[in-house]
């Protein structure tokens, strides 16, 4: 037997062993919790339902969170503790300050683009009629993968030679306004870095317009017709009426693109491959681990994302609770 075939075989089986133990286990537990009686029948249900999904978090999460931090503080070999020397090359490495300029850019600039336009066009298009066909449209990019998304913005972008027809969509626009050379839009610095953002904000814009839209058809109609009545309309009614009343799900949308923006690798690995001053810190964070085989430096980057989410989601937290509060 081919060796390559014989070593996925064994990986096969292996994986359907641990299944079939993990759901041997399972159903060993709902067994036993169905024979329990009296003052024991509630914690054993409660034990059986949040059992596995508490050894799943821990043993998906925790454990590998736990394991990272710890690597970070160890050489590139994950033998030999060097304290914070990962840390340092982190944040005083010139290349990785632009990594970490870059990241910070996605994470401000592009939540922000996808949910104003997502706001603006869930509010233009509930008042069109047949909305349900440009929803359709706006949103079916989400249904493309990013490195797809990616490709396909590639031609967008595309660059020929001077002299040569121009075959990027960008570069034959800036031929109609009388640009006779078109730059290579990916190689310039910084601003290429927005060129980026344009794809991933063309996939969530989607996203944002459909769970906004819902929340403004959610408000209720005599909140709206009584601030009407008092003389609000138009920019005035927007402002002082709707947002206030979505603001819980503005911050839903705004924070659950910004921990997917601060986990982007697909994007950039497939377009410039953090070239030409694009790097991110996903995808430097897999070149250390994947690449270089650093995993000192790999997990540092990787504790670096995990900081950088936790006040994303405590902030989210705290204000789903002031809002069911009210």
């Amino acid at each position: 037997m081919n060796p390559f075939l014989a070593e996925t075989l064994s990986k096969f089986q292996q994986m359907g062993t641990a299944l079939a133990v993990f759901f041997g286990v399972l159903l060993l537990i709902f067994f036993l919790g169905s024979l329990t009686r009296g003052r024991v029948q509630t914690p054993m249900a409660r034990l059986v339902m949040l059992g596995p999904a508490v050894l799943l978090l821990i043993a998906g999460l925790v454990v590998p969170a736990v394991l990272t931090t710890i690597a970070s503080f160890k050489d590139a070999n994950n033998k030999k503790f060097v304290g914070l020397q990962n840390f340092s090359w982190v944040f005083t490495n010139p290349d990785n300050l632009v990594t970490l300029r870059n990241t910070v850019l996605w994470v401000v600039i592009t939540p922000l683009v996808s949910t104003g336009l997502g706001l603006l066009l869930a509010v233009l298009i509930d008042r069109m009629k047949r909305e349900s066909i440009p929803k359709s449209l706006i949103f079916m990019p989400m249904a493309i993968s990013f490195v797809g998304a990616s490709i396909i913005w590639g031609l967008v972008y595309q660059y020929s030679e001077p002299g040569s027809e121009q075959v990027g969509l960008l570069s034959q626009l800036a031929v109609l306004f009388h640009v006779s050379d078109p730059p290579n839009w990916i190689l310039i610095p910084f601003w290429n870095n927005f060129l980026l953002m344009v794809i991933f904000i063309w996939i969530q814009v989607g996203f944002a317009m459909v769970v906004l839209s819902a929340a403004i058809k959610a408000i209720p109609v005599d909140v709206v017709e009584a601030a009407m009545l008092d003389g609000a309309t138009g920019a005035r009614l927007f402002r002082s009426v709707t947002i206030p009343m979505i603001r819980g799900t503005l911050v839903v949308v705004v924070t659950t693109i910004m921990i997917g923006v601060l986990k982007v690798f697909d994007i950039v690995r497939t377009m410039t491959n953090g070239n030409f001053g694009t790097q991110v810190l996903a995808n430097e964070m897999y070149a250390q681990s994947f690449v270089q085989f650093d995993s000192g430096r790999g997990s540092a980057l990787a504790v670096v994302l995990f900081v950088g989410v936790i006040p994303v989601v405590i902030y989210n937290i705290i204000q789903l609770r002031r809002d069911h509060a009210r």
